[in-house]
């Protein structure tokens, strides 16, 4: 197995298989319907320019990696949703 394979984006993509579809219209149009909560994309907001001002604290690279690798997930799992509603319409 290569490095990017093992990475945690490599290893959920395996896990939740967007190209795969195949789940029902119900579950994939719930899957499509979430989001970060308000005050969680104002934090990442606050936490990306932070680091473009090269000013983050250690907690707040912490804090904003888990961010962005929950953002992936929900990138993985609504990719997947929306082959499914794909699918289903065919």
């Amino acid at each position: 197995m290569n490095s990017a394979s093992t990475t945690e984006a490599g290893i959920f993509s395996r896990i939740i298989q967007p190209e795969s579809g195949g789940w029902g219209v119900e579950a994939a149009q719930a899957i499509l319907q979430m989001a970060f909560a308000d005050e969680d994309r104002e934090r990442m907001r606050v936490l990306l320019e932070k680091a473009k001002a090269d000013e983050l604290a250690d907690t707040e690279r912490s804090e904003l990696l888990n961010f962005q690798k929950a953002g992936r997930m929900l990138e993985l799992m609504k990719a997947r949703a929306r082959i499914s509603l794909q699918q289903a319409a065919a």
